[in-house]
């Protein structure tokens, strides 16, 4: 009976050391490390700048004050189309209205036409002076003919030519004096410009009261007001922006300074980000060869250097962008059509080369690589790599080389 007893608690003893030898050695055996593994690929690729950037009319007119006095209250809005020379933007009144009475504007227009009749006189002397040149020209060349020939004299021939150089002087001096005469109508023009910028024709045209009327110098849409309200403002004040949103609109972009001197006149733009459901094309038109300082968020000062971009997409592709807009731009510095790709998280530096972990038969197989650009998501691959490999990537301290990998699920 004791026999029995001690037999079984033998079996007992070694059956629960079993089991803890088992789990031990469960325990400690050697596992492969979990790693997330992504697959060479052959492919597009490209390399691009980033910023962001804001929308711009390239031309934009600033439409100011032509004299001093009081701005009658601006009764357009923002967006409101305008055509040049014909819509009435504002309406203003003079400080002094005496100096835009009919007297002054008469004898403003009085001196315009003096100007004009002596711009046609110096026509006329033009066309005299040429005919003479002309004539004595023709008479120069039969002396010289008869010269050759020993029938005049040598004198009279230096005679011929000394005449038909004063007439081509005489030609010279008319031209002169009508370039004389421009100016000085243009001169007289430019005084009743001062009183009404339409010019002559709208100032002579009936219109004798104190008012002046502000006309669209552009074709397009009122960007924005300046001054609303009645006030007295000075000469050459600003009073609105007027701009042709759906023709000249443009994008600009402050890159930093080692960013711009990769990109080049004619690089292609991807344009993201300005609220519509597709991206936008561009085209870079000019990049500024001045820098300028400016502070960054964190308080750092970068050199930015401006950047143009001209938009290639349709307009009725970017249907309500507008001036001032801001946007998300990719500026493509380098692209190809089919390159062997490796995600640029798998890339790590040893001895000063690039290398990568690669999955060879659940083990990690150290490797250098040769690559190309690298846009921080994708490199290219110049040598080293298959397409169909696969890579590590964020490859842990606890991966070495002849380390167990296996592929991490995702659950």
């Amino acid at each position: 009976m004791a026999r029995a007893k001690k037999r079984s608690r033998f079996v007992l003893t070694t059956a629960v050391g079993l089991l803890i030898a088992g789990a031990l050695a469960a325990a400690f055996w050697p596992r492969p490390t979990m790693v997330d593994l992504a697959e060479v690929t052959r492919g597009s690729m490209m390399v691009t700048i980033n910023e962001e950037g804001r929308t711009r009319v390239s031309e934009a007119y600033v439409v100011s004050t032509p004299v001093a006095g009081r701005l009658q209250r601006v009764a357009v809005d923002p967006g409101d189309a305008v055509v040049r020379g014909e819509t009435t933007v504002a309406h203003m009144l003079p400080t002094n209205p005496a100096a835009l009475d009919i007297r002054t504007r008469e004898q403003a227009l009085s001196a315009v036409q003096a100007a004009q009749a002596a711009v046609r006189v110096a026509h006329a002397d033009l066309n005299a002076a040429k005919a003479s040149e002309d004539f004595v020209a023709g008479e120069l060349q039969r002396t010289e003919s008869l010269a050759e020939r020993g029938i005049t004299s040598e004198a009279a021939l230096q005679r011929a030519r000394q005449e038909f150089r004063v007439t081509q002087a005489t030609v010279e001096t008319a031209e002169a004096a009508i370039a004389m005469r421009e100016a000085d109508l243009a001169n007289t023009q430019a005084q009743l410009i001062g009183f009404d910028d339409q010019g002559l024709a709208s100032v002579m045209d009936g219109q004798h009261s104190d008012d002046i009327p502000l006309y669209a110098p552009a074709t397009g849409r009122i960007l924005r007001i300046i001054q609303q309200s009645e006030t007295t403002l000075p000469a050459g004040a600003p009073i609105m922006e007027i701009g042709d949103v759906e023709g000249d609109l443009e994008v600009v972009v402050d890159l930093i300074s080692s960013d711009a001197v990769q990109v080049g006149q004619g690089d292609r733009v991807i344009i993201d980000d300005w609220g519509g459901t597709d991206a936008l094309a561009g085209e870079v038109v000019r990049i500024d060869p001045f820098g300028i300082t400016k502070t960054s968020a964190l308080g750092v000062e970068e050199q930015r250097v401006p950047v143009t971009i001209a938009l290639s997409s349709p307009a009725p592709d970017r249907s309500g962008l507008g001036h001032g807009y801001r946007v998300e731009v990719r500026i493509v510095v380098w692209e190809a059509a089919d390159v062997l790709r490796v995600p640029s998280s798998a890339l790590f530096r040893v001895n000063n080369r690039w290398t990568v972990f690669v999955e060879n038969e659940g083990l990690a197989d150290l490797r250098e690589i040769e690559i190309g650009s690298n846009n921080g998501v994708t490199a290219e691959v110049l040598g080293g790599l298959e397409a169909g490999e696969q890579v590590v990537i964020y490859p842990s301290a606890a991966v070495q080389t002849g380390s167990a990998i296996a592929k991490r699920v995702v659950q």
